[in-house]
């Protein structure tokens, strides 16, 4: 198994040198082969509730073992006084338990790699137990889901983030607001607002966006489906901005919907949001009664329910550079293309198409069906190259069908390194059986090879699950824990174990162990595993539900992951980080490539929590 960790070991203390006119590039994080990123250290100084400050930052799979850190205060003069008395070497984080950290007017965080580098980085300050992001939410409006990237090139990430007005599921009429995707650096100042327009109907199957650094320039672009009236960063229009697609009659199932006019796919400059270019979205909604199948109630539509769900993801389907995939369909027919954005031009690599089937679909490709309401994507058969993990398919790197589990649709997914004993990645799925479907008795539940889908054990057949967790969070049981439908917390045999978790939509590394956490009402919980119960370790007060979060993911400080909420106004958003002490040092989590595209795909849909590649949970080798 892969790990990024490095041993938990004592290192010999080293005298401090503090050599601060030699300030050197921010930009330490290198590369791994695939990812062009290069991040900061991303060091943060957030209050604690006792007193004092906490501070944290990143470490790179870069860093020379021998490195140290040193942490100065810097007052209203100029004067510098060091707050640590040894040299930080084990750890990522640092508490400053004296009085006076408010009167310093900022922080650096001082790198020496043991060899006579160093490096000097700006500590953000944080004034309470969140940063404040300052937010311009339109009227009517609410912040949704969110993305990151470092959309100028600086080494700091910049987030996007998605307003909606009166979304839509797709099986409801009715009109929406205009999508909006806004910009922001994390001091709040815009950077450039995207309006989708009219033309795109708003709602979480509808609109989906890409944040990548597509061509490895070190700027991440931006990629969504565009339409007539879309409106650009710098106010440039795409198409016509005078069409109004929509159907307006009131008396028509149709109703809000968008079924006729073009279909566009834009690439965005991310410094500005300034459109690329601009293609056909392939393939086009037509035929409208083209996208049945066998998933989920087994119908069809004419009104335009299946043939506008949409999902996303970027994916290195050559192992070194990025691609990004748009999908269209998930109940019957799925299309997959896959495109490159190289020198300024948007090129058509491959198109997966499980083709048109109808009523009683027996004549239906076995790929039919088989999407689900998130996806995922890995390397699953580890050739190097990324395979698409489509809910219960997966298609490979060049684009053909690698297997189907034929467990059809479902509502949630999870693919990770679940069971370290056993070689390669699973997959955690749950099914949707409803209606006529019940006859095919599909399982409720079950973890599959991701190599081969075939299961490691399945449960409740028959049954419809609507939601599902796979995390490790009981050091008593080998592996990750899944949880979700009948019955309880299951082991890696699928045996239950305990009772499940209240809560089974999201979870992360917050504490100072290696068991993930959970959100839901009320803030983040630890799963008390001897009491078979939840408690609450942090209180959070959000104006959006705590079980899909804005974003999730180590966006900045040490190895823990953060999480984006909108305040309870929505005048802006607030970012929390753990202040717990751990033990454990790693490198920064978006440095795994599994893991940095699954914060790429996190908005697409049911928004699923990021995993790695590797196995992270009680027992990894520290």
């Amino acid at each position: 198994m892969s790990c990024l960790p490095d041993p938990w070991r004592r290192k010999p203390l080293l005298t401090p040198v503090f050599a601060f006119w030699a300030v050197l590039p921010l930009c330490f994080l290198a590369p791994s082969t695939s990812l062009s990123e290069i991040l900061d250290r991303g060091a943060v100084a957030v209050p604690m509730e006792e007193g004092g400050m906490f501070f944290s930052w990143r470490w790179s799979k870069k860093d020379d073992p021998k490195t140290t850190f040193h942490l100065v205060g810097v007052d209203a003069q100029g004067a510098r006084q060091p707050l640590n008395e040894q040299p930080i070497s084990d750890v990522t984080w640092f508490r400053h338990d004296a009085d006076g950290a408010s009167e310093r007017s900022h922080f650096l965080l001082v790198s020496d790699d043991g060899h006579g580098k160093q490096e000097i980085s700006k500590v953000s300050t944080w004034q309470q137990n969140y940063h404040s992001i300052p937010v311009q939410c339109l009227p009517g409006y609410r912040m949704g889901d969110a993305s990151l990237g470092d959309l100028d090139g600086d080494g700091n990430l910049e987030l996007v983030i998605h307003q909606a007005k009166q979304p839509r599921d797709n099986s409801h009429s009715g009109l929406t607001g205009r999508p909006i995707l806004d910009a922001y650096q994390l001091d709040g100042s815009l950077l450039w607002r995207l309006d989708l327009g009219i033309n795109i109907r708003d709602g979480e199957h509808y609109t989906q966006f890409m944040i990548y650094d597509l061509d490895g320039d070190g700027a991440a672009e931006v990629v969504c489906k565009t339409a007539d009236g879309s409106v650009d960063g710098t106010g440039q229009v795409i198409g016509d901005a005078q069409r109004d697609w929509r159907t307006l009659d009131e008396s028509s199932k149709s109703f809000g919907r968008v079924l006729h006019g073009p279909e566009y796919l834009s690439v965005f400059r991310g410094s500005d949001g300034k459109v690329l270019q601009t293609v056909d979205y392939v393939p086009s909604r037509d035929p409208i009664d083209g996208w049945g199948g066998i998933g989920g109630n087994g119908n069809n539509d004419p009104y335009g329910n299946r043939c506008d769900r949409f999902m996303a993801c970027v994916a290195y389907l050559d192992g070194e550079r990025p691609s990004v995939v748009m999908c269209r369909g998930v109940y019957g027919r799925i299309v997959m293309v896959a495109w490159d954005w190289r020198g300024g031009q948007l090129r058509r690599r491959w198109v997966f198409d499980s083709g048109i089937a109808y009523p009683p679909f027996k004549d239906a490709s076995p790929f039919s069906g088989m999407g689900g309401h998130s996806l995922s994507v890995g390397d699953v058969d580890d050739d190097g190259r990324d395979e698409v993990v489509y809910q219960a398919m997966t298609i490979d790197d060049d684009g053909k069908g690698l297997y189907t589990t034929g467990r059809r649709h479902g509502d949630s997914m999870h693919l990770a390194d679940l069971y370290p004993d056993r070689p390669g990645l699973e997959l955690m799925l749950i099914s949707e059986n409803e209606g006529h479907t019940v006859r095919f008795q599909t399982p409720g539940m079950g973890v599959h090879d991701a190599a081969t889908g075939k299961p490691i054990w399945t449960h409740s057949p028959g049954i419809d699950v609507g939601s599902g967790m796979a995390a490790d969070v009981d050091p008593t049981s080998p592996g990750y824990e899944v949880w979700g439908g009948p019955g309880g917390l299951r082991n890696h045999l699928g045996e239950e174990i305990a009772p499940a978790p209240r809560h089974s939509r999201w979870a992360l590394w917050w504490d100072g162990d290696l068991l993930r956490e959970l959100t839901g009402r009320g803030g983040i919980y630890k799963w008390d595993w001897n009491e078979g119960q939840e408690v609450l370790l942090q209180p959070l007060r959000s104006g959006g539900s705590l079980e899909r979060p804005c974003l999730s993911g180590d966006i900045l400080g040490d190895w823990r992951e953060e999480i984006l909420l909108p305040a309870p106004d929505q005048s802006h958003l607030r970012l929390y980080t753990s202040t717990i002490p751990t033990r454990h040092r790693m490198a920064c989590l978006l440095e795994d490539r599994q893991y940095r595209l699954a914060i790429a795909w996190q908005n697409v849909v049911y928004n699923k929590p990021p995993h790695p590649s590797f196995y992270l949970g009680h027992g990894e080798s520290q």
